[in-house]
């Protein structure tokens, strides 16, 4: 059995293997911009307003066109959707590439340019998310979304970062002339993927906004995919609180210099590999709804360990624990999800999910810099684990029914009744 055979079965058939290439190359980009985004924005300001406003042009996207572009790939063509937004993406790099290498790049132009790159960013995951149930059986989610996290763990992650600050240092355009490469070469893969008709009710001249009430009704109707979206919007907030702080967390209290502060998302990543690597065993042994319980009781006491901890021999194997289970859990979530809701209402439904995602961590970021401003560094993470352990009590039957409740056919609910 050869490797490609083993990371992408061919039971999973050629589909999905042009649309894991395709996030892998897009990931090894994404990550070259993890370190080569910031390099850049730093060479050109010491503001730190301007520093900080780079990291909100970053997340404001996915709230303000996350249900557009879950409506749209419900709507269009979802190849085409994903093709476009890839090579629009790739387009604006090379125009940034050349303003760097001509010198007249400004930190205006690179703002913008980062709010333009999140949007299409937004329009192209959203709509990959929608393809793979399109491609793979509903019992081989599982498996395929692990090898995808694998591929965003080890390329995004761990090697695209290293790559990114090495390419920077090199020649400043360099990172974002690769990226635009990786990019477009992931649109052609995704452009080979031969797709299942796509079922579209005849909506005529029904506007946009009524297609995202429906999905939102749909996730209201459906007590499982309800409660996940709840689930993932209140555990993001607690999340987003504690990890708002996490680099002064790390230099002030753990007397970490700027290597080791990198070293957690390291640390992190591996755990996280060494998760999804397992998550075949995993799932042959324990059900979903089970491997959500233990998930959200490991993140409620990572919370407490890290409040307690002072030394980075205690917090880096509690990092260590949290990347497995963050990308564990994820998978689940995601699968579950996925079972659970009609291919017609994929887009619409995974975007409320992503409202609540990026919702979650906006306002547990506020939170968690209040909190830390005016009680102590270690009050978001306190904060964090009564948060968390609070809603984990009060959820604690319902986790047991949300993978379960996958085939239950909701009355009402696509109709938005």
């Amino acid at each position: 059995m050869s490797i490609l055979d083993v990371v992408a079965p061919k039971r999973l058939g050629s589909g999905f293997r042009w649309l894991l290439a395709s996030s892998w190359l897009s990931n090894v980009g994404d990550g070259i911009s993890i370190a080569a985004g910031p390099l850049l924005v730093a060479s050109l300001t010491g503001n730190a307003f301007l520093i900080a406003c780079a990291a909100l042009l970053q997340w404001l996207p996915p709230l303000v066109f996350g249900l557009w572009a879950g409506a749209l790939s419900d709507r269009v063509n979802r190849k085409l959707i994903v093709v476009t937004a890839d090579l629009l993406r790739a387009a604006v790099l090379v125009v940034l590439s050349l303003t760097i290498v001509t010198g007249t790049v400004s930190i205006a132009l690179v703002l913008g340019t980062l709010f333009v790159l999140g949007t299409a960013e937004v329009f192209a995951d959203n709509t990959s998310s929608t393809l793979l149930p399109m491609l793979v059986h509903r019992d081989d989610l599982a498996i395929a979304n692990s090898r995808f996290l694998v591929g965003f763990i080890t390329v995004n992650q761990l090697v695209g970062p290293p790559i990114g600050a090495a390419l920077f240092a090199a020649g400043t355009a360099s990172p974002f002339v690769a990226q635009a490469v990786l990019v477009a070469l992931g649109a052609i893969l995704v452009s080979r993927i031969v797709l299942p008709a796509q079922v579209r009710e005849d909506r005529g001249k029904r506007a946009v906004r009524h297609d995202i009430a429906e999905g939102v009704r749909w996730v209201r109707h459906h007590a499982a995919v309800r409660t996940l979206v709840l689930t993932i919007f209140t555990f993001n907030i607690t999340f987003g609180a504690a990890w708002s702080v996490l680099v002064l967390y790390a230099t002030h209290r753990l007397g970490l210099g700027s290597i080791g502060f990198g070293l957690i998302t390291t640390v992190s990543a591996v755990g996280g590999l060494l998760g999804t690597l397992s998550y075949g065993w995993i799932i042959r042994r324990v059900s979903l709804g089970n491997i959500m319980r233990v998930g959200l009781i490991i993140e409620t006491l990572t919370h407490l360990g890290l409040a307690i901890a002072t030394s980075p021999w205690v917090a880096m194997p509690i990092f260590f624990v949290f990347g497995a289970h963050a990308f564990i859990w994820g998978t689940t979530s995601i699968t579950v999800r996925q079972r659970a809701v009609p291919t017609e209402l994929q887009g619409r439904v995974g975007s409320v999910n992503t409202v609540g995602v990026f919702g979650g961590l906006v306002i547990g970021s506020g939170i968690g810099g209040l909190l830390a401003e005016h009680v102590g560094l270690t009050a978001p993470f306190w904060f964090a684990f009564a948060g968390s352990g609070l809603f984990l009590v009060l959820i604690w039957k319902q986790l047991r029914h949300i993978a379960h409740d996958d085939l239950r056919v909701v009355p009402g609910a696509a109709a938005g009744l």
